[in-house]
């Protein structure tokens, strides 16, 4: 009870925003996030192929509605990105803090309409919820941002660092037109930057208890390209052997294979911290992984019924793409598969792609690399993760558990360059409203998107405050 008590007391805090041009609260803010949502999800930015220069037209238009000067770049024809930034100062005697940056992506992945029960790209608001593809992923995270960067900017309070807007294009398809591409081009908006809050972590669920993830690190995409070769000819004469039967032969090994159990200590943290509120829900739980990893048993029910978290355990590779002959009587000279790999932060990719090749165990079957990025640790010793414990805290009476993330976010291109990045979402999902991310029906409550605008705005206040 006094837990409930606290999230009432938090959520009816209503923090003014006194300044001679704008006498509007925080709530209004909160309020008038909801309309803001529903446009922006009914702007197609799907990827592929992307279009993010709509999103980033939508954005400007709110800014420039409240005076805040932007600049934007186009990475390639409609690949839009767009940041803002509000300046802070430093204090006498003292250096100014290093700048924090507000991330999410507006792209979007692909939704069928065959499967949901409502227009993917509707942004309809009903039954209290927001509908449209990119409501969780990201643009309901895009909007509880701006609403609270914008709080900030219109509050005229003294800051101690600069805070900036970013919102990019890409990053479903890697990011690099987009947090990769600005990097290259243009390394001065990062000059000065110290701190990333991007997506890739939440509050969760469990019973009438609520656990704050802050995503620390991630799993390590490689991404590969199998090809493998045989001598061509015709459909009505088989052969022993062809590139087809080789390729099969190859992914079978590797479809067949359990790379071995590793625990490395973001995940060990991340799942004992986790443990009590599991098991507070009658859910399988293991508050001490290293020992209970030992018991086949326990692997096997995991795999099973938290496939996520399993994944977390050792390094992974889902086959996800096939091509041979693109006729049905021509047997192909060769035949192609992609592997989506996932490694563990501390896994060396060379040695990984040796270890590959050894299960392939076919001369005529040559890996290519698509993708691969870097593995990175933020630290939590830092004061942006001590405010982000305080908030949670405050709003939830929540216990803030670093996390490791089985998915990549654009948060690796800034942890290459020594920036603390954290994944930290406003929101607090119960297990199936989370479901519609990259899958059916994504929505997020109204409640949800308003409380978020309020516990973000709580973040940058105390983050920013002049002490």
């Amino acid at each position: 009870m006094a837990q409930v008590k606290r999230i009432v007391l938090a959520l009816c805090v209503s923090l003014s925003i006194t300044t001679a041009a704008n006498a509007k609260t925080i709530d209004d803010y909160a309020n008038e996030a909801v309309e803001r949502l529903s446009a922006y999800l009914q702007i197609d930015t799907i990827n592929p192929p992307g279009n993010e220069s709509r999103g980033v037209r939508y954005i400007s238009s709110l800014l420039d509605a409240a005076g805040i000067a932007y600049e934007t770049a186009e990475s390639a024809p409609g690949r839009g990105n767009l940041w803002a930034r509000i300046p802070g100062t430093a204090a006498a005697g003292e250096d100014k803090q290093p700048a924090l940056i507000l991330l999410h992506h507006i792209d979007v992945v692909p939704a069928s309409r065959k499967y949901w029960s409502f227009e993917p790209l509707s942004g309809d608001v009903a039954d209290g919820f927001v509908y449209g593809r990119g409501a969780i992923d990201t643009k309901g995270l895009g909007i509880a941002q701006l609403q609270a960067f914008l709080a900030l900017a219109a509050s005229g309070a003294e800051l101690n660092r600069d805070v900036i807007l970013l919102a990019t294009a890409d990053e479903e398809a890697g990011g690099f037109f987009g947090v990769g591409w600005l990097i290259e081009n243009r390394p001065e908006l990062f000059s000065d930057v110290g701190y990333v809050l991007n997506e890739g972590g939440s509050g969760r669920v469990f019973g009438d208890q609520i656990a704050v993830l802050v995503e620390v690190t991630q799993k390590v995409p490689l991404w590969l390209r199998l090809t493998a070769t045989g001598r061509p000819g015709h459909g009505s004469a088989p052969q022993m052997q062809t590139s087809v039967t080789r390729l099969v032969r190859g992914l079978k090994r590797i479809s067949e294979t359990e790379f071995p159990v590793r625990v490395i200590e973001p995940v060990a943290i991340m799942f004992e911290g986790l443990a009590p509120y599991q098991l507070a829900i009658g859910q399988p739980a293991a508050p001490n992984i290293r020992d209970a990893v030992n018991d086949s048993d326990y692997l096997l029910e995991m795999k099973l019924r938290n496939p996520g978290g399993h994944a977390l355990l050792r390094n992974t590779c889902s086959i996800t793409t096939l091509q041979g002959s693109s006729k049905i009587n021509v047997v192909p000279a060769e035949a192609h598969a992609e592997l989506d790999c996932r490694l563990l932060p501390d896994q060396d990719p060379e040695a990984f792609l040796r270890e590959l090749a050894a299960i392939i165990n076919d001369p005529r079957i040559t890996i290519d690399k698509i993708m691969g990025f870097t593995p990175a640790v933020s630290r939590t010793d830092t004061p942006l993760f001590q405010v982000l414990e305080n908030v949670a805290d405050e709003f939830f009476g929540a216990t803030v558990i670093p996390t490791v993330a089985g998915g990549f976010t654009d948060s690796h291109f800034f942890r290459d360059l020594g920036i603390t990045s954290y994944g930290y979402s406003p929101f607090a999902f119960a297990p199936r409203e989370f479901s519609g991310v990259h899958g059916n029906d994504e929505r997020l409550a109204v409640e949800q998107l308003r409380r978020g605008v309020k516990i973000y705005y709580t973040v940058l206040q105390q983050f920013t405050a002049r002490r």
